[in-house]
């Protein structure tokens, strides 16, 4: 029978480190935290679970995905004693990317914290980035000498004492390769004299362990690492121990050809650990936000610039591949990539945030891109890129993988990087207008970049697409793509106008920007619902897509058919809208075939973007300021314990999809801007 006071401890919830699993096999998306190093991500769940990270690099294969298959997947977990029930809480150390994870019994207290090391060196910074800038961006600048690419993973005992059970199980290349497991004698003082080597066909990590005895009465902890079961792939290993107040333990996974140095002891991972904190502390000091959601947006840029991929400047779209849009379905993406999409949204945030550096790293990135489509002659920019600016990214199935929660096929790659996506030149000439705008003006040779663009979107704008939410079914003449092709030609001729540059094609582009215009009008309106509809083609169907109207300015905020929309939009699906709870849905998948099938949750995105529609409208009317500050709070309960946001968010209320998103965070911080200007304004506090 279960001690009275254990039973009482396992009602409070979330309070035992494996409880939240056991359901499943699975951690709920929500439950997991991410630490990075401008090269790859790691997801840390709060029972001490490492379930998923790609090595070294954001895309490359993963070692460990406990997060897509519960028994196949790898993972390396540090928890308490296992029939130990206790309180947790995980948060990150102030204004930075290392993670905390404390476990509070009435024996004890642990902390395990986890990082990825980043050097604190401001010169060193700005010389790489000036290396970048001067590259090609595809990754092949010398690597900076002074970052460790290691993880570091440390437990540490604040009260009473602890037992510890560890156990580092890898699988490496998506669970597809074999490997061995060897654990060799060797070691200096303050560190164990054992560490282990893991070898698959293409990779090797070491993984080294150091010691603070603490009080130098303490008897220092002993440790053991013995082989156990892994997966089929290769066997694991495991330890336990016992820990008092002041005693911590280190260990450190690194490349197995790694030698600086050779030996690590606590020492050194001290000073790693503070040169980390210091160099996010000193990275979010520059945010020029200063608002109402303060703590929401300064983690929302940490975690931007975490998914930043220092060597070339891009930014990946989510660290994670093929978490599901529907528990069970088929809707399972990889998102590892760059998405043209994304360059407006990132260029603007960055730059209003006051981090100039990430703007113009992405910008030069995309530029550069621009160039070699043109070199190409293939007219049409793909719609996505690695890290490294490549474009062969083919889509993979990984029938081996059983998928977060049985969500079937785990795929990698995406399909959808040659889709057809005219909506794309709207978003990227927003960017290099805002570039121009806030940022490093742009030169002439890039400016006849933006003219050559203006001109193909002159030619291909009467066309077909599949738009901004990647549909595999038939293209159609979608609202979105063409207020972003309008929005390509009006930003041209606006940068134009600002710099003098010349125009030899002004009024070609006056002309189809403004026939653009009418045509959405007159086809992309329905009579009949009163609203922006989704395409040409489907006149019965709403997508929260338009929402983007005002906030690009094709549209007054207050304009009739703008409100009309907002209106219908904020309906209950049942009803004809597509908000719920307030959280807003893409659109209707009863009503819209996107080639895809399945349910989805609502968008997180879409909802910020209601949020920031019903500010713009706010503005003029003070009932839709309300409802903005309304749904913009009720979707940050939507986040995670530490102000994470996903993808989506599901009816149920857990969070679903790749995570965390950059789209989600870029928009939560775009409303969050906006809402805080617009309220002053009005004066309401």
């Amino acid at each position: 029978m279960m001690d009275p006071r254990k039973k009482r401890l396992a009602s409070v919830g979330g309070q035992g480190p494996t409880d939240r699993r056991t359901a499943t096999g699975y951690m709920p998306i929500e439950d997991y935290g991410l630490i990075g190093n401008l090269r790859t991500c790691a997801m840390v769940a709060t029972d001490g679970g490492l379930d998923y990270m790609c090595w070294p690099n954001f895309d490359s294969p993963s070692i460990f995905c406990r997060i897509l298959d519960k028994d196949k997947g790898g993972h390396f977990t540090i928890s308490p004693k296992d029939d130990d029930l206790c309180t947790t809480k995980q948060q990150y150390l102030p204004g930075c990317n290392v993670l905390q994870t404390r476990y509070l019994k009435e024996e004890g207290v642990m902390n395990v914290v986890d990082f990825l090391p980043r050097p604190n060196n401001k010169t060193m910074d700005a010389d790489y980035h000036a290396r970048v800038m001067r590259s090609k961006h595809t990754g092949d600048v010398t690597e900076r000498s002074d970052l460790k690419k290691w993880l570091v993973r440390r437990v540490e005992c604040m009260r009473g004492e602890v037992d510890v059970n560890v156990e580092v199980c890898p699988a490496f290349s998506y669970a597809q390769d074999k490997h061995t497991t060897e654990i060799l004698q060797h070691g200096n003082q303050g560190e164990v004299d054992q560490r282990v080597i893991f070898r698959s066909q293409d990779l090797a990590l070491q993984l080294n362990i150091t010691i603070d005895c603490g009080e130098d009465d303490q008897t220092c902890p002993r440790i053991a690492f013995v082989k156990a079961p892994g997966t089929e792939l290769g066997e694991a290993v495991t330890t336990n121990f016992r820990l008092t107040e002041g005693q911590a333990i280190s260990f450190i996974l690194r490349d197995a050809e790694d030698h600086a140095p050779d030996h690590i002891d606590t020492s050194l991972v001290d000073e790693i650990q503070m040169e980390t904190v210091k160099f996010w502390n000193r990275w979010i000091g520059d945010s020029k936000y200063n608002g109402r959601w303060d703590t929401v947006v300064t983690r929302s840029l940490l975690i931007l610039k975490m998914l930043i991929f220092e060597p070339t400047g891009a930014i990946i779209a989510a660290p994670t591949f093929s978490l599901p849009e529907d528990f069970g379905g088929s809707r399972n993406w990889d998102y590892r990539y760059s998405w043209v999409r994304d360059s407006s949204f990132t260029i603007y945030i960055f730059l209003r945030m006051g981090f100039s550096y990430e703007a113009e790293a992405y910008s030069s990135f995309m530029f550069q891109r621009i160039d070699e489509a043109k070199e190409r002659q293939t007219g049409a920019l793909p719609i996505m890129f690695t890290v490294r600016g490549e474009t062969d990214i083919p889509e993979i199935e990984l029938h081996h993988l059983e998928g977060y929660r049985a969500s079937k096929p785990v795929r990698i790659g995406n399909g959808a990087a040659f889709h057809l996506q005219l909506d794309i030149y709207g978003e990227l000439m927003d960017g290099i207008y805002l570039l121009n705008r806030f940022g490093r003006p742009v030169t002439y040779d890039q400016w006849l970049r933006v003219r050559e663009i203006a001109d193909y979107v002159c030619g291909v704008w009467k066309e077909t697409d599949m738009s901004i939410w990647e549909v595999r079914s038939k293209k159609q003449n979608f609202v979105y793509s063409k207020i972003m092709m309008w929005v390509a030609l009006d930003r041209a001729l606006r940068l134009a106008d600002k710099r003098s540059f010349p125009c030899p094609h002004r009024m070609e582009w006056y002309k189809i920007r403004d026939e653009i215009y009418e045509e959405v009008m007159e086809k992309g309106y329905s009579k009949d619902l009163n609203c922006f509809v989704q395409s040409y083609e489907s006149q019965d169907v709403l997508d929260s897509a338009v929402l983007i109207a005002p906030l690009v300015f094709f549209i007054a905020p207050t304009d009739p058919r703008f409100l009309n929309t907002l209106d219908r939009i904020l309906k209950a699906p049942e009803k004809g809208g597509l908000t719920s709870t307030g959280l807003v849905y893409r659109y209707n998948t009863t009503h819209s075939d996107d080639g895809v099938g399945g349910r989805e949750g609502a968008f997180s995105m879409c909802t910020f973007w209601l949020v920031e529609a019903l500010t713009r409208a706010g503005a003029y009317e003070q009932k839709y300021l309300r409802q903005a500050v309304s749904i913009f709070e009720n979707m940050m309960t939507f986040g995670n314990h530490l102000n994470i946001f996903s993808e989506e968010i599901a009816r149920s209320g857990e969070q679903l999809g790749n995570t965390p998103q950059a789209f989600s965070h870029l928009a939560l911080v775009s409303a969050a801007f906006n809402l805080d200007k617009t309220l002053a304004k009005k004066n309401v506090r």
